[in-house]
Order: structure tokens, then sequence, then C-alpha cells
């Protein structure tokens, strides 16, 4: 990442932001569009987002003021962003209350760490400031779109990816999970949209490389997980994920199996057993789609890695596959 003077280079053409006196809306109107999804996806810098979404980067990126020690969490949608958040909640506040006593037990993930572009309902992006350091915070946002001061205070980032075509599968179902009947998308249609890069925060391949390239020019600040390697060996990614946030086990915990308890209380099982996860939802209101009730359970489906083939022909599968390895040809990252 660009030292504080030279970040501007690198920052995703502020050339084309709107000035003080511009309405984000107005600008938001001017730039390309494309249908397809729930609702049209708008291309900002090469990305492409949400209308509601874009308006609230937009407001974020030179409002938040980011902290030295910020923790942020990153991951492209249905990407194991639920899990994430709560084995670094469980790593980071594990000394505060008892497994037992949990709030993992009480609240949903997605409560308990906040989205830097997407405020609370009737809170406001002000929110963000009152929380005490350190802040646990994630976001959907590709690196060079991060609000401006991240990379000179020396945030630490967390960066998860997973499968490409399993990320696709899941946002596919998420889409008809909240909007029900009346959506329908075909998934070929979503399939052929996603090869194209045409997805939330997509394209999927540049946003992953954006993470990658950082994590291996400043490992210190910034790691790069996959989905696939945690779910093989979950407890060695925990132990691995709290040495990096500065929560390093001890040897007494990790000879009293601190690390599992962690692996347990936030697994797939354990949180979808749990009526807080299964009940109530989160109101928000979507441009174009008017009030929405997202469920609880809308943000767990299978948690398994693989569950493409039931959905995407071979065929398919070896099609996508080959576009993600040309895009990420000589970078050293696979999938």
């Amino acid at each position: 990442m660009a030292s504080k003077g030279e970040e501007s280079a690198t920052r995703p053409e502020y050339a084309a932001v709107p000035s003080k006196s511009t309405r984000p809306k107005d600008f938001i109107s001017t730039l390309p569009t494309r249908e397809g999804w729930s609702t049209p996806l708008i291309q900002y810098s090469k990305y492409w987002h949400r209308p509601h979404i874009l308006e609230e980067i937009l407001q974020v990126q030179d409002t938040f003021t980011p902290r030295g020690d910020d923790m942020i969490l990153v991951t492209q949608p249905k990407c194991g962003t639920t899990w994430l958040k709560a084995l670094a909640f469980a790593i980071i506040n594990r000394g505060i209350q008892s497994f037992s006593d949990h709030p993992l037990l009480t609240l949903h993930p997605q409560r308990l760490v906040p989205f830097i572009e997407i405020p609370p309902p009737n809170a406001g992006h002000a929110y963000l400031d009152t929380l005490p350091s350190p802040r646990l915070l994630a976001t959907h946002l590709p690196l060079s779109m991060l609000p401006h001061g991240m990379s000179s205070v020396g945030c630490r980032i967390v960066y998860l990816c997973r499968d490409p075509k399993d990320a696709l599968v899941s946002r596919w179902h998420f889409e008809n999970k909240i909007l029900g009947k009346g959506f329908n998308m075909e998934l070929e249609k979503a399939f052929a949209m996603f090869c194209e890069g045409v997805s939330e925060c997509g394209p999927f391949w540049d946003h992953c490389l954006e993470y990658w390239k950082e994590s291996l020019a400043r490992p210190d600040k910034v790691i790069f997980l996959k989905y696939e390697e945690i779910k093989s060996d979950p407890v060695r990614a925990v132990t691995k994920l709290a040495r990096f946030l500065g929560a390093p086990f001890s040897e007494e915990e990790e000879s009293s199996g601190v690390p599992q308890e962690v692996v347990r209380l936030c697994s797939f099982e354990t949180l979808t057993s749990l009526p807080v996860n299964q009940v109530g939802g989160f109101d928000r209101y979507v441009q174009g789609l008017g009030h929405m009730h997202l469920p609880s359970s809308a943000f767990f489906r299978k948690g398994v890695t693989g569950d493409w083939s039931n959905h995407l022909s071979q065929e398919m599968g070896e099609t996508l596959d080959l576009i993600v390895q040309q895009k990420l040809e000589g970078s050293g990252l696979t999938f």
C-alpha cells in the first residue's frame, strides 16, 4: 500500500468523486449501470456496487477516521464473512467473558462486528467513532476503496477469500432467499455475469488480487486467508489469526484447549443451533426494493466447501476456473 504521501495515486479515480456540493445520488446517476442481480449494479472505479451501498461508501470514504489499533475484517460477499466475524470476535474477547456466557451465544455475529460502509439502522456513520479501541470492524470494500488514512495509521487487515465457484453459488442462494419467489434469477444468468466480473464488489479476481499483493508487501499488517484452509484445519488457522491480531494464545491456553474451544463456539453447527441466529433479522432500506427484512438465518446456509458441484455443471466449473486462472496468472495466488 502506498505511503501517506503516495496514497492518492492508488486511490480509485478521485477526480470523479463528487465534490462537497454534489449529492452522491446525482453523482451515482452518471455512472455505468448493469441490471441482472436483485438491484442494478453501479460501476465505480472498475468495481460493481449496489446503488444504496455506493452512496454509503462515498460518504464514509472521507468521514471515517481510522485508528492505528483498528482490526479490519475484509471479505467479498458470501466468502465466510459471518464465520470470520465470529472467530475474530471470540479470539480478541476471550478473556472478557467465559465461553459458557459468551456474547456469541446471544448476539448474531453480524451485530457484534459492524461494517464500515453499512451503519446500523438509525445510527449513521458517526456510530463507529463512539466505539472503544481497539475496534473490530468489517468491510466488503476493495483495498483501493478503503477510507483515507488506513494505510498510514497501520490498521491490521484480515482478508478471507473463497473458491469463486462456491462464492457465486452461495450468493445466488442468498439473493433468492432474501428476495423470495419474485426474484428467481436463473443461475445461468448469474454465472454469465459473474464470469464477466459483474457481481457485488466484483470483479472477484481483482478484489482478491489487491489484498493478495498487499499481504506480500506488508505481511505484518495484512494477512490473506482462504476459507478452504480454515475448514481443513480450523485450530491451526485460529492460532495463526490470533497471533496476527496481536492476541496470541499462551502456552497455558493451548494446553488447556482454548483454541479448540474458540473453534467449537464459532462452528457452523454451534452458531446455527442458537435461537439468535435463527429468529428475527435485520431491517434495511434497499434502493429500488424498499424496506427489506433479512432473516438472521439467511447468513447461514451449509458452511461447506465444494457445494458448487451440486449446482454448476462440470463445464461451467471448468470455464470459471480457466477465467480465474488467467486473471491471476503470474501473481502466485491460486484456488
